[in-house]
């Protein structure tokens, strides 16, 4: 049973676990229990490359990104599952007992967060009912979003990036995922406002 399985492993995905990885040595986090579904084969990383993302080299690719990501999540927090060559299909239950269902295995998670992109292609048994259009972005590209209230879905179903009805941007993907990470974390912390920083300080 995972205290909360990250369904994609885009920026907003991966930006969740590692502010969720890295966060392992609070007392309230040591017994938590933490996947992410690496899906990473229809990101618009594939395609990206940038010039004018903060802390990243220009010219930098978003493939580059994507598979380096992956690398950096294994080597610093080991303890965060990594599950790739899965595609999710369907999500059921209710907080704190969901079933994620891919083509290949199923998963039992307390919470999930959903961190794949807008297209209107979105198909996951269990959560088109939470389908509306996108808020953002261009009507004729016909983009779609879950509808949240600050990320929140439902008890238990969190969204992030695109899909939580943001703009198509390296920067605030990040920012989203972290967003959805620290209310995890202060879910956790019985609700006291938690963070989690890294420091050269001792």
């Amino acid at each position: 049973m995972f205290d909360v399985l990250i369904i994609g492993g885009g920026v907003s995905g991966m930006s969740c676990a590692l502010v969720l990885g890295s966060a392992h040595k609070k007392t309230f986090v040591q017994d938590k229990k933490v996947g992410i579904i690496a899906h990473q084969k229809t990101s618009s990383l594939q395609e990206a490359i940038f010039y004018n993302a903060y802390g990243v080299p220009s010219g930098k690719l978003g493939s580059e990104l994507l598979t380096e990501s992956v690398e950096h999540l294994k080597e610093l927090y080991p303890h965060v599952t990594q599950i790739e060559g899965e595609k999710v299909m369907k999500v059921s239950g209710e907080f704190p007992n969901f079933t994620v269902t891919t083509n290949k295995n199923s998963y039992q998670a307390k919470a999930i967060v959903v961190a794949i992109g807008y297209s209107n292609t979105f198909d996951i048994d269990g959560l088109t009912d939470y389908v509306e259009p996108h808020k953002k972005a261009i009507a004729e590209k016909q983009r779609i979003q879950l509808k949240n209230n600050d990320h929140k879905v439902a008890d238990g179903i969190y969204v992030a990036g695109t899909l939580a009805g943001w703009r198509s941007q390296l920067a605030i993907a990040a920012g989203s995922g972290a967003a959805v990470a620290t209310d995890i974390l202060t879910l956790w912390n019985n609700g006291i406002s938690s963070q989690s920083h890294d420091s050269i300080k001792k």
